[in-house]
């Protein structure tokens, strides 16, 4: 018999995912350790490995569909090999039958009184309420009631039939309704090139909705392109949680902001004594030592709260801000404290390379206590980063930049780097939120502090 190819589940809180590309086509040759699907899920996509060798029998699940975990996606097996009967998982994005909530019965906390009934002349005393207006139910949307015939008129001239009003039996859309539409904005002097009629009805374009930018207002390819382009698109699954997670933060946690500029000038030389000797340690690596460090002497910083109970942690389980294309992922490092610096390093370069090509597991990227978010190489002078849930503050990390600076009484140029801690106003005060950052700033401002940890 045919083996199934199941949705794996890739960590304790993955609950779905969705096949974003399928390596391999049906009656493609499959080798045990081929990749043959990426899926996305809350956190990242993520290359599948074959564990079976045969043919691609089957696609269930095809592209961009989401489904739950343990869903069958596929058959590998033999050719001509039967392949079991499967109903395709229904997606996420639909409720099924047992996902609807049930009506059940409510029992009243007390005895129900029988209102007195009130007479003529009472009712005429009772002054008129104002009845609350009801709100409008949202419902699917119609579908569109348009003739075949009109329906073809329409797609071949690129345009828009939801726009018309239909004046056949229950406003069904007719061919002369549409010419008339055309008639009445003036269709026919509508100038386009070819190519671009032809690109517009394909992507379904409204090219009474274009302004041609062409000789005499004449609409071309490039203007149906930007039209394209602005058409809307569904967000990734990351972006879609990346913008649920932060709105959750940003509306649920009082943040509030406390900016440091920490003197870098001593420690970017060092690191260059450092590199001239075959150690490559990067700026990000002292950043992320110095708020080690610093956690373990403010434990408020390494703790979460609910608003009602605050939970310490023993283990400061750092997270590390990595940007993608399509968004953001924290990739975290386990019991940072315990770490060497050339630990660090290394597992810090680790996580950043496979975050950056998608190879990172979901359990890698979740349960941190604490965030860093260095925008160093972006040529930033100060930014405010929002804290991820569950965490008690984030600490955005801006761009060295030569400024001039007051130092023993003279102007000088020193190499200035801003740091902004964002802090969870719930269990962190003011006073150790400014105590916290300047903690940091101090640790990376000595450097015998540095030669003691990597010489």
């Amino acid at each position: 018999m045919a083996n199934a190819l199941e949705m794996p589940k890739l960590s304790q809180t993955m609950e779905e995912g969705s096949i974003v590309k399928w390596h391999k086509k049906e009656g493609d040759t499959v080798k045990k350790g081929d990749i043959i699907f990426e899926i996305e899920t809350d956190k990242a996509v993520i290359e599948v490995e074959s564990f079976f060798e045969g043919t691609l029998l089957k696609i269930v699940v095809p592209e961009g569909q989401v489904v739950p975990v343990a869903s069958t996606v596929g058959f590998i097996g033999q050719p001509g090999e039967k392949i079991p009967e499967v109903v395709p998982p229904p997606s996420s994005a639909q409720p099924t039958a047992q996902e609807l909530p049930k009506q059940t019965a409510v029992k009243p906390s007390a005895p129900v009184q029988q209102e007195k009934v009130p007479t003529k002349t009472e009712i005429s005393s009772i002054p008129a309420k104002k009845m609350p207006e009801s709100k409008p139910v949202a419902s699917a949307p119609e579908r569109l009631k348009i003739s075949p015939r009109a329906k073809a008129l329409a797609q071949s001239c690129a345009i828009d039939p939801s726009r018309i009003r239909g004046t056949g039996p229950g406003g069904r859309i007719v061919e002369e309704d549409v010419e008339a539409y055309l008639a009445q904005n003036k269709y026919n002097e509508i100038k386009i090139t070819p190519a671009a009629k032809t690109l517009a009805i394909k992507e379904k374009i409204d090219i009474l909705r274009i302004k041609g930018t062409g000789d005499g207002g004449r609409i071309t390819v490039a203007d149906i392109e930007n039209a394209i382009a602005e058409k809307p698109k569904p967000m990734s699954k990351m972006r879609q949680i990346i913008a649920q997670r932060l709105t959750q933060s940003f509306s649920e946690i009082p943040h509030f902001y406390v900016t440091v500029s920490a003197d870098m000038t001593e420690l970017m030389a060092f690191r260059q004594e450092l590199k001239a000797a075959g150690k490559t340690f990067t700026v990000t690596d002292f950043i992320l030592e110095a708020v080690i460090l610093t956690l373990k002497e403010f434990p408020k910083l390494n703790s979460r709260t609910d608003g009602q109970t605050v939970s310490w942690r023993s283990k400061v389980d750092l997270g590390m801000a990595v940007s993608l294309e399509d968004g953001l992922v924290v990739p975290v490092i386990r019991n940072a404290e315990d770490l060497s610096m050339l630990e660090l390093h290394d597992i810090a370069q680790d996580l950043a390379g496979r975050a950056r090509q998608n190879k990172l597991l979901p359990d890698e990227m979740t349960g941190s206590s604490f965030t860093v978010s260095n925008m160093g190489m972006m040529n930033v002078e100060n930014f405010n980063a929002i804290i991820n849930p569950g965490e008690a503050g984030i600490l955005a990390v801006s761009s060295t930049i030569p400024q001039p600076v007051v130092k023993d009484n003279k102007i000088v140029i020193r190499s200035i780097m801003k740091m902004t801690l964002s802090a969870d106003h719930r269990i962190v005060d003011g006073s150790e939120a400014a105590l916290f950052i300047n903690a940091i700033k101090t640790k990376l401002e000595d450097i015998k502090l540095w030669k003691s940890l990597t010489l």
